[in-house]
């Protein structure tokens, strides 16, 4: 059996080759792909490196880690999972192929209300619920996101059903005009409006609780801003919590520099991924590891299926597979135009 599969090579350039399908794995699962999503920021800041900095000796890189399809073939024990089932699945083996094996702890059911479309962002949104269990939201508390691509767009929804009031920062309009059709209304175009004096009027008088950080490069501007936002004890301290879920590199200063502020990451989907003998079938004590990367994948279907959560909003593009090249250049290029790039399989 054949499949067709992205990838790109030393130089960044994208292409599709055709490979033969490796044989499943114990508790691995065969999808046939119907729909995958590219992650615009790690996936394509993986693309940006090699087109500043080819390397000649360097082969091909397949990639994708989202996508969605129905079951054809299962291997071992797949509990609750079974042939002809819709599905959602993340990880390594989730590529941008029209077939996928995928372990078993990295797929969860489709709701039959779900679209192949919605349920591949189950994997970026388990990612920004992975950022707000970190962030430790609070009803009524007031929170930043920093930058409304995918994740920060799901984290601003997250917050906000956590029960905290949201104000986006972000530079492209179309991604606040996004967000705001997911149900932000708060946010500021920072290259256009003072996003500090914003969010003080916004949070007053009591300053915000917690900022998520959404992006990638250098975050020590953002990071100077955010703090001037943040709640102030009566002893002058800056508070509150600062998660980074975007690749951002930020510069703090040890003492009263940061106050007592909390700069906390947050790492993928949560607990699980990337741990082979979970992937593959061996779960965590639920007592002691609630939110295992399955459940949040599960909790992000149940959202999307309750209208919740919307995330087709946020599709700006639909491809064929064949289109990888096009699409690579949309979200490089043109940030401003592209957001959710779907690549739709024909069988």
């Amino acid at each position: 059996m054949k499949r067709k599969i992205a990838a790109y090579n030393g130089k960044g350039e994208m292409f599709v080759l055709e490979e033969e399908m490796p044989p499943l794995k114990e508790n691995e699962v065969l999808i046939r792909v119907a729909a995958s999503l590219i992650s615009p920021g790690t996936e394509m800041a993986g693309v940006l490196k090699f087109r500043k900095t080819p390397d000649e000796k360097k082969d091909f890189t397949r990639f994708g880690y989202a996508n969605a399809g129905e079951i054809i073939e299962l291997k071992g024990e797949c509990r609750g999972l079974k042939k002809g089932m819709r599905v959602a699945a993340m990880g390594g083996g989730a590529l941008h192929a029209n077939y996928a094996a995928v372990p078993r702890n990295l797929v969860v059911p489709l709701a039959d209300n779900v679209s192949f479309e919605e349920g591949a962002y189950a994997c970026l949104g388990a990612t920004a619920l992975q950022a707000i269990r970190r962030t430790e939201p609070l009803l009524g508390e007031y929170g930043i996101i920093l930058g409304l691509g995918i994740v920060g767009n799901l984290s601003a929804q997250l917050a906000q059903l956590s029960g905290a009031r949201v104000m986006a920062w972000e530079g492209m309009n179309s991604r606040i005009e996004i967000a705001r059709r997911c149900g932000l209304q708060q946010a500021v175009n920072f290259t256009k409006q003072d996003a500090v004096e914003a969010a003080k009027v916004f949070m007053s008088p009591y300053g915000a609780d917690f900022a998520v950080f959404a992006f990638g490069g250098n975050g020590n501007a953002a990071m100077k801003n955010v703090s001037q936002c943040m709640k102030v004890s009566a002893d002058g301290h800056k508070m509150g919590r600062v998660v980074l879920v975007g690749g951002c590199e930020i510069t703090i200063q040890g003492g009263a520099g940061t106050g007592n502020m909390d700069i906390r990451s947050a790492a993928r989907t949560g607990p699980g991924y990337h741990d082979s003998a979970y992937e593959y079938g061996n779960d965590y004590p639920s007592a002691f590891v609630p939110f295992t990367t399955q459940r949040n994948l599960s909790e992000i279907i149940t959202l999307i299926s309750e209208k919740r959560l919307t995330v087709a909003q946020m599709t700006t593009h639909r491809l064929p597979l064949e289109s990888a090249p096009e699409a690579a250049d949309l979200l490089i290029n043109t940030p401003d135009r592209a957001l959710g790039i779907i690549f739709q399989m024909v069988h």
